[in-house]
């Protein structure tokens, strides 16, 4: 035989025994629309948040925002649904409690919203009827439908407030975590039912932020070069693209239970904080701690690796973007839902128009992975993905319900505004989640 033949024949062999190349199927491209904007130009569809009640009920809650508007108002849906999501029933208007989450606590149903001041509302029998809304803390808040934990006796969520007001851009720079806890079985509409940790803002982490000089290097972080306290014009036409301040947002709490583990607290006092890492980059989260003092007061701090190093930055997929995140009781396993990224190196100037803001910032492709250790993620699947750009499925919260993720995302068609301002709230079911482990 042709010495030069060879290589074909065993190509051909090789193809003949492989079977053809399909396209991957999401895990959950069907939905049912939860809401709909009654007008994509003006009113987006924001802030999704599921919650399985252990009465099997599903309870969600999204936001009809106002901010196209002038002298509107935003209002906040809680909808729930007896037939596992098949149809939803309207429960609750509300406004003044903006970007809420749903959180399950002694029996009850609460929603927390950010804003200019704390807001809590509470319901007794699953989401059918609510009470008056209370204020528990003042200052100016910010959050999304992130998770919440039940662990010793409490509950434990986080939320970001905002420390001073030196930058003139998205100020994600000048939020501080912070985690609240509260007993199980106390009225958490009082403010004293609730402690709050102690506060630690991104611009004074970083040396030589606000000089612009920051003493960070080998990492690419962050991306584009920062220009405190404005914004870093990239493109200004067709579309303005422009990168703000580095920052965190969009805060999940977890809890290391393996034993073997590094950050394993074997007093059980610390809380890891997952956030949106806001760098210009993708890959990363930005990361920090809270520990529970014998006083009963909590301090966030930064983790640190084995060598004594700081870890503010954390490897994790979609990291960029806002996700959610999710410890199975029954495995161990933490779950982690959010948006895939496929060409954050695209120049900003080469976008297509209906690409979104900055090259990272990529919303329509809702993914799944899951991990042992919130460090090591695998890649479990494709939830769900809009067919152009512009038609996002992204921002979304899950929860479990028996095999099942259950998610609601933060959803658009044709018809949406923009990727980020979506006119849909749908839901996904993603079944017999834990046979996608490998």
């Amino acid at each position: 035989m042709n010495r030069l033949a060879l290589p074909l024949l065993v190509a051909l062999i090789l193809a003949a025994g492989r079977a053809p190349a399909t396209p991957i199927r999401a895990l959950a491209q069907d939905h049912v629309v939860v809401a709909e904007s009654p007008d994509p130009a003006l009113v987006p569809a924001y802030n999704p948040g599921i919650v399985r009640l252990p009465s099997g009920r599903l309870a969600a809650t999204y936001l009809m925002s106002a901010k196209h508007q002038e002298g509107a108002t935003s209002v906040t849906h809680v909808a729930t649904s007896d037939d596992g999501g098949a149809t939803w029933t309207p429960r609750l208007e509300i406004t003044r409690i903006g970007q809420a989450r749903l959180f399950t606590a002694g029996g009850s149903l609460y929603l927390i919203g950010s804003g200019r001041s704390l807001r809590i509302v509470r319901s007794d029998d699953d989401g059918t009827t609510w009470g008056e809304p209370a204020v528990i803390a003042e200052g100016v808040w910010h959050q999304t439908a992130a998770n919440f934990l039940h662990a010793k006796g409490n509950v434990y969520l986080a939320m970001e407030k905002r420390v001073g007001s030196e930058i003139e851009a998205w100020p994600v720079g000048e939020f501080a975590p912070v985690l609240l806890r509260a007993r199980l079985g106390d009225d958490l509409t009082r403010p004293g039912s609730w402690a709050f940790s102690s506060e630690l803002v991104f611009k004074d982490i970083i040396p030589g932020y606000r000089s612009n000089e920051l003493e960070l290097d080998w990492f690419g972080v962050p991306f584009y070069a920062q220009t405190f306290p404005g914004r870093n014009i990239l493109v200004r036409r067709p579309l303005n693209r422009n990168s703000p301040p580095m920052g965190w947002l969009e805060t999940n709490v977890a809890r290391v239970t393996d034993p073997a583990h590094y950050w394993f607290d074997p007093e059980g006092r610390t809380f890891h904080l997952l956030m949106r890492a806001h760098t210009g980059g993708t890959g990363y989260a930005a990361l920090a701690k809270v520990v529970e003092n014998t006083d009963g007061t909590m301090t966030t701090t930064l983790e640190k690796a084995p060598s004594g190093k700081r870890m503010l930055f954390l490897p994790v997929p979609g990291g960029q973007m806002r996700f959610h995140l999710l410890q199975d009781p029954a495995t161990g396993l933490y779950w982690l839902l959010g948006s895939q990224a496929t060409d954050s190196m695209t120049r900003a100037e080469a976008l297509p128009p209906e690409r979104y803001s900055l090259p990272n910032n990529e919303r329509h492709r809702l993914v799944l992975h899951f991990s042992k250790n919130l460090v090591d993620w695998c890649f479990a699947g494709l939830v769900a993905v809009g067919e152009t750009p512009k038609e996002a499925r992204h921002y979304a919260a899950m929860d479990i319900d028996g095999d099942d993720l259950v998610i609601l995302s933060r959803s658009g068609d044709a018809r949406a505004r923009s990727a980020h301002d979506g006119n849909l709230i749908t839901f996904h079911r993603v079944r017999n989640f834990r046979a996608l482990v490998y």
